[in-house]
């Protein structure tokens, strides 16, 4: 008896298809299932706490992203992706001179500096947007094979969407408007960095090497709209 209605697993160690995570032989009876390729319980994190997984994810542990990636059903990666652009366009607009300043809502300067957060917002979509774009691009013109169908863009665009959750370390700067560092948000962008390379490692089963420059890729193409949009200013 499968695990779910879900046809194809994946094992967490070795990446081979699994037709089932445990076997259910009824009275409360359950047996993981064994890869038969390495011989190693297809998935062990369905007995952990989330907790457990979490944090092996934060430790950038393979098996834990073949868990979530291809072992559940979590679709949140969509949402994510806007609270974390919120997040960011919300520390970008209190680094304005006197966004934090306003008091009188009647104000004009109160709404132009809304009209600033919403301009920022469109910014770091468009920037996250540049990146992705020059992520597939290098994927598909290095592995052209590994990105043949809608659905394996819609993983990688899942599983990279997903590994940004580091993203939301920028959460406490939301709510006690604390005044970040360069260093502390250099740091967050390298772990964010980290953890989409392997993402891509993960989901496309490729090196170390190549997810490494699809990401550089990714932050040319981010750096390129970057230039333009300051260009655009300063004409």
């Amino acid at each position: 008896m499968a695990a779910d209605k879900k046809l194809v697993y994946r094992c967490i160690e070795c990446s081979k298809e699994s037709r089932e995570l445990y076997r259910d032989y009824r009275h409360g009876v359950l047996k993981i299932t064994i890869c038969k390729s390495c011989q190693k319980p297809v998935d062990k994190y369905i007995e952990y706490d989330p907790v457990i997984i979490l944090i092996n994810a934060m430790l950038c542990k393979a098996q834990a992203y073949r868990h979530v990636l291809f072992n559940t059903s979590i679709n949140i990666h969509g949402k994510l992706c806007i609270f974390c652009l919120l997040c960011e366009a919300y520390t970008r607009w209190l680094q304005l001179a006197g966004s934090s300043n306003i008091t009188d809502p009647e104000d004009i300067i109160r709404y132009a500096k809304e009209w600033d957060f919403y301009r920022l917002f469109g910014i770091a979509a468009l920037e996250q947007a540049a990146y992705l774009t020059g992520v597939f691009i290098a994927l598909y013109l290095a592995r052209p094979k590994s990105l043949q169908s809608h659905a394996d863009f819609a993983l990688l665009l899942k599983a990279l969407l997903l590994s940004s959750y580091g993203k939301l370390l920028l959460i406490p700067a939301v709510i006690w408007e604390h005044d970040y560092t360069n260093l502390c948000l250099r740091l967050i962008t390298l772990f964010v960095l980290t953890s989409n390379m392997q993402a891509i490692r993960v989901t496309l089963n490729v090196s170390r090497r190549l997810s490494f420059l699809t990401i550089l890729s990714g932050l040319l193409f981010e750096a390129a709209l970057f230039c333009i949009h300051h260009k655009q200013l300063d004409i």
